[in-house]
């Protein structure tokens, strides 16, 4: 058998979400109150926030990324919503990483963002 290095077809390279567990809205509101300070619309509905895994012991592991590498906050980012999340009722831990891949890109923010931004 031959090792697969690279990932398969249909393989989505965003990871879902825990959209079913129960702290899974609450979650997703406090990131919503995180707003990058060059862009009046938050995280969430920049696209910013790419997986929210919450498992069994309410152990919360996001994924996110920022709008460019070069960022002025990118070293402050993940601590502002590791912030937002920690006080929720329920959460025991919060973990919050930034990944680049895939990189963001315009077409990932909400009709909201786009919007709010004047692309729509």
């Amino acid at each position: 058998m031959t090792e697969q290095t690279q990932p398969l077809e249909g393989t989505p390279l965003i990871a879902p979400s825990s959209t079913d567990h129960p702290l899974y809205e609450q979650v997703v509101e406090a990131c919503r109150t995180v707003y990058d300070p060059e862009i009046p619309v938050n995280i969430y509905e920049l696209g910013l926030i790419y997986t929210i895994d919450i498992n069994a012991e309410n152990e919360v592991d996001i994924k996110m990324s920022l709008t460019a590498p070069g960022c002025p906050v990118a070293g402050e980012m993940p601590g502002w919503v590791a912030d937002a999340v920690e006080p929720i009722a329920g959460v025991k831990q919060v973990d919050v990483a930034l990944v680049w891949e895939p990189p963001w890109g315009m077409d990932m923010m909400s009709d909201e963002a786009r919007l709010e931004l004047g692309f729509m």
